[in-house]
């Protein structure tokens, strides 16, 4: 045992693979203890910050590579990119660990510090043009809905705060063995279950089913994303297959029919043929629509947006956009366009900030860039309910979602297309996050998928309905409208802002400290 834990190759790639193993599908959620307590293990063996990076990074690119593998289904070049340049950001708040401990004196105030150092890194990398979410340690307890209840609270990076302040405390008492800090350690254990339990309860009592009923028809059609058209003809063919598989699947009462990203397997103004066909259909029924399309949109000719190209018939600026029509029963249509778009994949990062450099415009960035990018939460709005429409993955950014619900969303409509991860952990994943943003925001969430998993999930996480991957199918739901507001959601990310306030003032602090001691 002892030449294990000396062997800093062998602690590094245990703790990716125990890391990579409580993630969905696996759901091995408790293994992510004993891999940070490894990885702070890690840092106290290893002589310098550049050697700790060294060596953690053949763990992370384990974890990574365990946890993600499946990006390469929908790029090679690109997924291999995403997995190196993640572990490398890993590397940091690690790094950062080890400066905490080094500088610090106080054990809980040491393992306090590493917690809000990771979880500092992982509310930044959520919110630049490099973000990926995948990975935060709060993801991995997606299916562990009956003890993670307190995110209602705090978010989920409430349960990375959980979990990286347990392990560290617990380091901390394998170094020291002190029985005041074990009983610290198994208070902040067993704290946060409780309050879940406790939340839990109530949230049962309470009864999810409280609030006006929605009728809604899920439709995941299982187009093949790898071929054009779903390997059908064209357009018209694509729109028909849909049509029929709706009919077959709605009822009198349907209130919203929900078909997943890229149900509309090309590029479509709002006012098209193919938009005012799904419109007739609406009055025909007397129902609403959400539909995943890409989008055209053009501009006036002195625009300050970034834009693909120009119309050859109105010679006005255009841009092409990942978005969800929304369709009124009396016809009206209106449109979403997703506003957190894969890196590389659907947008290039900071690609407005290259533009602005560019002064002599050698390059044609808006051409090249990619999606064009939403900033605006619209949502379908009609007297019976309003929702979004999120595509893919939004559904993975509480931070924008919370701005829905802020806006009186009254449950969560999630559309995507996870064909293009082939049947790999990658849908899974996708699937299971979304009963975080069910617990965090008390909402049902209503969820179209192409492929699958398409399903419905109730505010308290559980899955009420789930389909089978790879299956073309449909199903109605009730749902019910909810109007309350959370903690998170009035409050938004309260905890990590204050890990990284608590992180840079002990920064600060420890390096005028060292610097002032060497006067």
């Amino acid at each position: 045992m002892n030449d294990f834990l000396e062997n800093k190759w062998a602690v590094s790639i245990t703790a990716g693979i125990l890391l990579g193993l409580s993630f969905p599908p696996v759901n091995l959620s408790f293994l992510s203890f004993p891999a940070f307590i490894l990885l702070f293990h890690l840092s106290s063996i290893t002589d310098s910050y550049k050697q700790l990076a060294y060596y953690s990074y053949a763990g992370f690119v384990t974890w990574n590579l365990i946890g993600t593998y499946w990006l390469m289904m929908a790029s090679l070049p690109a997924g291999i990119a995403a997995i190196l340049a993640n572990s490398v950001l890993m590397t940091i708040p690690l790094c950062l660990a080890k400066f905490f401990a080094d500088k610090g004196k106080s054990p809980v105030l040491i393992a306090l510090l590493q917690a809000s150092a990771w979880v500092g890194y992982e509310y930044l990398h959520h919110h630049w043009d490099l973000s990926w979410t995948w990975l935060a340690i709060g993801n991995a307890w997606a299916n562990w809905t009956g003890i993670i209840q307190y995110i209602s609270v705090t978010g989920f990076l409430g349960i990375s705060f959980w979990v990286i302040f347990t392990s560290a405390l617990t380091y901390r008492f394998l170094l020291s063995r002190d029985k005041i800090l074990a009983y610290t350690t198994i208070a902040v254990f067993i704290l946060f279950p409780a309050w879940s339990f406790v939340l839990y309860s109530s949230t049962t009592e309470i009864g999810s089913t409280s609030g006006e009923p929605v009728e809604v028809a899920i439709v995941q059609p299982n187009h093949d994303s790898y071929l054009s058209y779903g390997g059908m003809s064209g357009l018209r063919e694509v729109v028909d297959s849909l049509f029929t598989l709706t009919s077959r699947t709605i009822t009198p009462g349907t209130d919203l029919i929900i078909w997943p990203e890229n149900a509309i397997d090309g590029a479509i103004f709002a006012d098209s043929r193919t938009a005012l066909r799904i419109a007739d259909s609406a009055k025909s029924w007397n129902t609403s629509f959400i539909t995943g399309t890409g989008l055209f949109k053009s501009y006036e000719s002195n625009t300050d947006e970034l834009y693909r190209g120009i119309l050859k018939d109105s010679g006005r600026p255009y841009n092409y956009f990942n978005a969800a029509l929304f369709i009124k029963p009396d016809g009206n249509i209106s449109d979403y366009e997703k506003a957190n778009l894969v890196p590389i994949v659907e947008r290039i990062p900071f690609v407005e900030t290259l533009a602005a450099v560019d002064i002599f415009d050698w390059v044609n960035w808006g051409k090249i860039a990619g999606f064009g990018k939403g900033d605006d939460p619209d949502m379908i709005q009609t007297p019976d309910f309003t929702t979004p429409g999120l595509i893919c993955y939004d559904s993975v950014y509480p931070s924008w979602i919370r701005e829905f619900v802020r806006n009186d969303a009254s449950f969560i409509t999630i559309i995507t297309n996870d064909g293009w991860w082939g049947n790999t952990s990658g849908h899974l994943q996708h699937f299971a996050y979304a009963r975080l943003r069910a617990i965090e925001f008390d909402r049902w969430i209503a969820r179209s998928a192409n492929n699958g998993v398409s399903g419905i999930i109730s505010p308290n996480g559980e899955i009420i309905r789930e389909t089978e991957y790879w299956t073309r199918t449909g199903f109605t739901a009730t749902i019910y409208n909810r109007s309350t507001k959370t903690f998170y959601t009035r409050f938004g990310d309260w905890l990590p802002l204050a890990c990284l306030i608590l992180s840079f003032i002990f920064c600060g602090f420890y390096s005028f400290r060292n610097s002032g001691s060497n006067l």
